[in-house]
C-alpha cells in the first residue's frame, strides 16, 4: 500500500512515501498560513501521484488531536491548524482517506510497532525538546485519556511554580546558558562544554539530568510501565541515559523505592519516528 506521510512541526513539514518502508523523504519550511500549507501539501501529493497510486494520507501534528471529531484541540507552535474540521478538509483536498494523530503519539507508535518497545506490553515515551512531551502505552495501545492529555508529561508540576517542561528541557537549558554567558551555542556544544569542565555548563546539564530523572521517577511510581523510551534530538547523546539513570537511582533510594523493576532505553527511529508512527496509525485506523 502506498501512503504519503506528513509530519507538521514548528519550523518545517517533513514528508515521506511509505511502500513497505519509508522512502523519498524530504521537508519544506513551515508555511505561514493554513491556505499556503494546504497548497504545498497538495503539490507534493500530486507529484507523487503522477507515478504511483496513493491510497491514503497520514499526518503527524502537534496539539490535542481528536480524530473522532477530525479536529486538533489545545494549542501548539502551529496555531492555524487548530479548532476546525481539519481532517474533513484534508480528505476533500486529497480525495483519499486521511488519518491524523499527535506527533508524540506517532513517535511512540513507531517504537511499539517496529522499534524499542516492540517486545513489551506497556511503555512510557518521554520526548525531550523545547518542552517535554510523551505518550502512554498500555497493552500496546495508546492511552490518550478522557481529555486527550495522556502523555502530556511536561505539564507535571515539579514545585509550586515550575513545570517539568520548564526545567527538563534541553532547549531551555541551552537558552539559559546563552543568556548568562552571552554566547550563541547549540545543545550539542552545551554538553561538550560540560564534558570539558565548563562550570556553568556542568551546573545546567546536571540540573537538566536531575529534572528528567525526577519526572521519570514520578511516572514510574504512577504507571509502573517496566520500560521508558527516551526520544527527542538529545536522546542521541550517549551520556543522557547513564546520567539520568544515576540521578534516578539516587531518587529511588532516597524514597525507599527499592523493588522497582524498570529499564530506560533510547528510541530507535529518531527523526523518522513521527512519519513511521503516522503510517502505523493509518494502518490500524483503516484496517
Amino acid at each position: 500500500m502506498n501512503l504519503l506521510a506528513f509530519d507538521i512541526g514548528g519550523s518545517s513539514v517533513k514528508y515521506g512515501l511509505w511502500s513497505e518502508e519509508l522512502k523519498e523523504q524530504d521537508s519544506i519550511p513551515l508555511p505561514a498560513s493554513w491556505a499556503e500549507l494546504k497548497g504545498q501539501l497538495k503539490q507534493i501529493f500530486d507529484q507523487k501521484s503522477e507515478r504511483l497510486e496513493i491510497k491514503g494520507v497520514t499526518v503527524s501534528a502537534p496539539g490535542l488531536v481528536d480524530e473522532a471529531k477530525g479536529e486538533i484541540r489545545g494549542i501548539s507552535a502551529v496555531p492555524y491548524i487548530h479548532h476546525f474540521p481539519i481532517k474533513e478538509e484534508l480528505e476533500r483536498l486529497f480525495d483519499v482517506p486521511v488519518a491524523l494523530e499527535n506527533d508524540a503519539n506517532c513517535a511512540a507508535l513507531a517504537e511499539v510497532w517496529l522499534g524499542s518497545a516492540k517486545d513489551v506490553p506497556h511503555a512510557l515515551f518521554f520526548v525531550i525538546g523545547t518542552g517535554i512531551g510523551g505518550a502512554v502505552i498500555i497493552n500496546r495501545q495508546l492511552f490518550k485519556g478522557r481529555n486527550l492529555f495522556g502523555g502530556e508529561f511536561g505539564y507535571m508540576m515539579m514545585n509550586e511554580s515550575v513545570s517539568l517542561s520548564d526545567i527538563g528541557s534541553s532547549v531551555k537549558s541551552v537558552k539559559k546558558y546563552n543568556r548568562i554567558s552571552g554566547t550563541e551555542i547549540d545543545g550539542k556544544e552545551l554538553f561538550e562544554r560540560a564534558a570539558n569542565n565548563d562550570p556553568l555548563a556542568i551546573q545546567l546539564v546536571e540540573k537538566f539530568y536531575a529534572a528528567v530523572a525526577r519526572g521519570i521517577y514520578n511516572l514510574l511510581v504512577s504507571f509502573d510501565p517496566g520500560r521508558v523510551v527516551l526520544g527527542g534530538a538529545v536522546s542521541k547523546n550517549e551520556q543522557l541515559i547513564p546520567n539520568v539513570q544515576k540521578h534516578l537511582t539516587r531518587i529511588l533510594l532516597e524514597n525507599a523505592v527499592t523493588d522497582m523493576d524498570y529499564e530506560i532505553v533510547g528510541c530507535q527511529f529518531g527523526n523518522d519516528a513521527n512519519l513511521i508512527g503516522a503510517v502505523y496509525h493509518f494502518m490500524e485506523t483503516h484496517k
